[in-house]
């Protein structure tokens, strides 16, 4: 079948069916979309964490704003072998759907999406075997009601030439994982929301970068109309052409990044050609990746040049780090030497953790020892993410909190180790309670976000 091209660029279909027509959050999605495309002022930020604490907090956040919670799971992180998490598609979905549902949002608030589903866990097999694992996991991810699918076949496998693979292997092969998303989704009830999808060969590692060597450079314009074009064609080879209309979002790189010690920032007129070749192209935005850490009028600025989803993962759990480990402090200067209080060992416990399986860290690390073990812990890679949810990094998380229970922190301690903090418990917005100051300092990174999407309606307060 020839290629159905837009004389600017490819084209989107328009005719709507019964089971889009209704409200879900990805008819929400590509509302947002829509209005983005028209006037660059609406954008939507997605939450790529399995944390806990985390995701309390983005629920949280988006019950005080209204917006969508847009919660993505990655391909590592969630897979139906329990990726290194532990947790199956459909047991994320439950729980967050759970959660959601216990705050007060709607169903129709709250938005999953898979992240880079691809051969990525599984790229160390041949092409054929961990291609079908990746579709597995796309129709576990459907089946279980995530409505933005990220097809991501960016990777070579390991019968693949050293060099890397072409961008029309990574285009057909994204279109096999969206015939398994389209078969998936054919056996849900009628009225289930079709899956939309985000494509692209300009993909970050997940997980982030490994060097801190420069910025990267922006996509060009002439290889957003060819990687288009591209994908266009592989759904269309395979019968996909109602898929390709439900395509929202291309991955890019807007030249934003970070490595252990490093932040890229977003430099608005390196990536002015880039934002204006979607004039081309109706009904797609940009998905800009790796945006963690962003100056705040940076993340407005992206929003504004049509990267209407911002991904965001790193940072969240970085800042939750930070407020655990200040608690840390707080402890030891409250009970270091009261007897009977068994002092919790949290940051003992992460680099016990990280050195005892070093296969998420090891290769985003170099120097002498100092250097690397600082990085283990503060590195923006914040590489320690992968690591929260052993059971002895648990074990002293709770016994953290624990100890706090039956005392009051002084402000003092509170000002000298989480001024902000302190400054929202002294206008009594904020309780001195060491779960809600985590919480409301997750929410700072998170506020940021919403102001960028134009979706906060809210202080920063608990």
């Amino acid at each position: 079948m020839k290629a159905r091209l837009h004389k600017k660029g490819t084209s989107r279909g328009k005719k709507a069916t019964a089971s889009d027509t209704h409200d879900s959050a990805s008819t929400r999605l590509q509302e947002i979309v829509r209005v983005n495309r028209k006037s660059g002022k609406s954008g939507t930020y997605a939450v790529c964490s399995a944390h806990p604490a985390v995701i309390d907090a983005a629920i949280q956040q988006s019950k005080a704003d209204g917006s969508l919670l847009h919660v993505e799971s990655t391909s590592s992180q969630v897979n139906q072998f329990g990726g290194y998490t532990g947790v199956t598609p459909a047991q994320f979905a439950q729980w967050i759907r759970s959660a959601a549902k216990n705050a007060g949002l709607s169903a129709e608030q709250v938005l999953l999406g898979g992240d880079h589903l691809g051969p990525f866990p599984w790229r160390n097999e041949p092409s054929i075997s961990a291609l079908e694992k990746a579709c597995k996991l796309v129709r576990d991810c459907v089946a279980a009601g995530y409505q933005k699918i990220h097809l991501d076949a960016s990777m070579a496998c390991a019968d693949d030439p050293k060099t890397g693979i072409s961008e029309s292997t990574i285009a057909a092969r994204a279109a096999v994982l969206a015939q398994a998303a389209e078969q998936a989704h054919r056996e849900l009830p009628p009225r289930a929301p079709r899956p939309v999808y985000v494509v692209g060969t300009e993909v970050p590692v997940p997980g982030g970068e490994s060097n801190d060597t420069g910025a990267p450079v922006a996509t060009k314009a002439k290889d957003v109309h060819r990687t288009l074009k591209a994908f266009q064609s592989a759904f269309q080879e395979l019968g996909l052409e109602s898929a390709w209309d439900r395509v929202i979002a291309l991955v890019v790189q807007p030249g934003v990044d970070f490595g252990a010690n490093s932040v890229f920032d977003y430099h608005r007129a390196k990536a002015a050609t880039l934002s204006a070749a979607l004039a081309s192209h109706r009904g797609i935005v940009f998905e800009a990746h790796s945006t963690d850490y962003q100056a705040s009028q940076a993340l407005t600025w992206l929003v504004e040049d049509h990267f209407a989803i911002l991904k965001v993962g790193p940072w969240l759990t970085f800042a939750y780090r930070e407020a655990v480990l200040a608690l840390s402090a707080i402890e030891r200067e409250l009970f270091e030497k009261k007897s009977g209080v068994r002092l919790s060992q949290v940051r003992e416990a992460l680099d016990a953790a990280m050195l005892n399986d070093p296969s998420h860290w090891l290769s985003y690390y170099h120097g002498d020892e100092t250097e690397v073990r600082r990085d283990r812990i503060y590195s923006y890679s914040d590489r320690c993410r992968y690591y929260w949810h052993q059971p002895a990094v648990k074990e002293e998380v709770k016994r953290l909190l624990e100890n706090f229970s039956s005392t009051n922190i002084p402000l003092t301690l509170i000002n000298q180790y989480l001024p902000l903090e302190y400054e929202t418990i002294r206008t009594g917005k904020l309780p001195a309670i060491p779960k809600r100051m985590i919480e409301h300092h997750i929410r700072r990174v998170l506020t940021t976000y919403a102001d960028a999407c134009g979706v906060s309606r809210s202080s920063n307060s608990s």
